[in-house]
């Protein structure tokens, strides 16, 4: 681990609330691009910052340089900022979460061990509902209860490369890099309807074919996407009008059920009910190589299945044509 907190994770919010527009974030990330060129997007809502040259060229701690950044884009952007700062991305990403708005949240030098050991095992990276429960059936409900347990037993628990990495986090080991990177691309596609349509169920096939296509097209590229926004356009009497809401995923992936799922969460947000939609449209946000992903740490013998029969589905739709394999649901 490096020994000063030279990482920020900036969490942007609006002073009005909600998140800033796609123009805001890019001039946030230029902003940030002023004191570091070391800066990863990590959208809709947050960056990465390096700032370890920026601290000794501007002869400020991470404290300092946090509150001359967030006064700036306070002034500049009407965006106020909670940041985290520590020695890697993972431990900043945690301070950040804990940060309140307006302030920033130091992790010292040595002291992240404290900083760790009372929070419940889900708070670490990659641990979801399932392998926090599984944790816990063991007695090992907090980050310092994981680290201080052997690695070997982590490892027969969990499995030897899920044990490795649960034991490293949990001892406030990242081995990742802040990735200098643009805003992250996305991919979008839509549907559209001959005429207005009012059941929700072919609102949700739609919807569905959405999901499965830009799943194939992230995994054939090897891309994961952080977030997903869908459009509903309807008519209404002055013709026709568009809304758009996105939603963060738990991790970045590419695996269809995860996509669907949360594709499916929004579109019951709208609450439409027996609105007259004529197109429904998904875009995949926050673009970035699987391999860089931060995958969350599962053991889940279901979703590896069901991971496995994807792989093997997208293989014959490369080999048949995109129509090959499809979900039963569209099929009917």
């Amino acid at each position: 681990m490096n020994d000063q907190p030279a990482v920020l994770c900036l969490r942007f919010r609006r002073i009005g609330g909600g998140l800033p527009d796609s123009a805001g974030y890019e001039g946030l990330l230029a902003l940030l691009g002023a004191f570091t060129p070391v800066v990863e997007a990590a959208p809709p809502g947050a960056a990465l910052a390096d700032v370890g040259g920026a601290l000794r060229y501007f002869g400020q701690d991470a404290a300092g340089l946090a509150s001359v950044i967030r006064v700036r884009a306070l002034a500049l952007h009407g965006v106020d900022c909670a940041i985290g700062a520590a020695s890697n991305p993972m431990l900043a990403r945690m301070a950040a979460r804990q940060a309140m708005p307006g302030t920033t949240f130091v992790v010292p030098p040595g002291e992240h061990a404290g900083f760790l050991a009372s929070k419940p095992a889900a708070a670490l990276d990659g641990v979801g509902t399932a392998t926090a429960r599984t944790l816990c059936g063991y007695g090992l409900d907090s980050v310092g209860r994981i680290a201080a347990a052997p690695l070997a037993t982590l490892q027969r628990i969990t499995g030897v490369r899920t044990g490795r990495e649960l034991w490293e986090r949990a001892n406030g080991i990242d081995r990742t890099r802040v990735v200098p990177n643009a805003a992250a691309r996305s991919i979008a596609a839509e549907r559209s309807f001959p005429r207005d349509e009012l059941d929700p169920e072919q609102h949700r096939r739609a919807l569905l074919s959405l999901t499965e296509e830009l799943g194939v097209r992230l995994r054939g590229d090897g891309q994961v996407c952080r977030s997903l926004a869908v459009s509903v356009r309807y008519a209404d009497r002055t013709g026709y009008a568009t809304l758009t809401r996105s939603r963060t995923l738990p991790e970045p992936t590419a695996h269809s059920a995860a996509l669907t799922s949360l594709a499916y969460r929004i579109q019951d947000s709208f609450a439409l009910q027996r609105a007259r939609v004529r197109g429904i449209g998904l875009r995949a946000e926050g673009l970035h190589d699987a391999e860089r992903a931060a995958h969350q740490l599962t053991f889940d013998p279901v979703d590896e299945r069901a991971r496995r029969i994807e792989a093997v589905s997208d293989k014959l739709r490369a080999r048949f044509g995109p129509g090959a394999v499809k979900p039963g649901r569209l099929a009917a």
